[in-house]
């Protein structure tokens, strides 16, 4: 790496334990740093952990959707969570799920929806909130 990045990135993970593409990434920004996304780096194992804290700590569907928002905006992270087809009994029913992106770790992509699905437990009446938002008249996905 000759190029400094503009802010501190995340350590790679072990050999063999991640396909995250990190190294693929931080190559590509080397070679044409404006056209590559490098955003999603930033979120280094300090602050993955105070992020899950607080994704556990929401307290409203309001405070969903800022995370969301924030995480879209900060580290292009897009977190979608839509209900089963089928109905919804249990959080399980919820697919909680970050799209695919390169340099986001497969921990992160296990961590952020199990984080989601605490909180839910915790806060069902976010669940409810979110269930009423996708009524029959309206598509909108939190």
């Amino acid at each position: 790496m000759n190029k400094p990045l503009p802010f501190q990135i995340r350590k790679e993970c072990p050999p063999g334990a991640c396909v995250c593409g990190r190294d693929e990434l931080l190559d590509a920004w080397e070679q044409a740093p404006d056209g590559t996304d490098i955003r999603v780096l930033q979120l280094t194992r300090e602050e993955e952990k105070k992020l899950i804290a607080a994704i556990e700590a929401i307290g409203s569907y309001e405070d969903l959707g800022r995370i969301k928002r924030r995480l879209r905006e900060l580290l292009g992270i897009t977190l979608s969570i839509t209900p089963s087809a089928r109905g919804v009994s249990t959080v399980m029913g919820l697919s909680i799920r970050l799209d695919e992106q390169p340099g986001l770790c497969r921990k992160t992509h296990e961590a952020l929806p199990a984080a989601v699905r605490r909180c839910f437990r915790n806060k069902p009446d976010i669940v409810y909130a979110l269930l009423n938002a996708r009524d029959l008249l309206r598509e909108e996905d939190l």
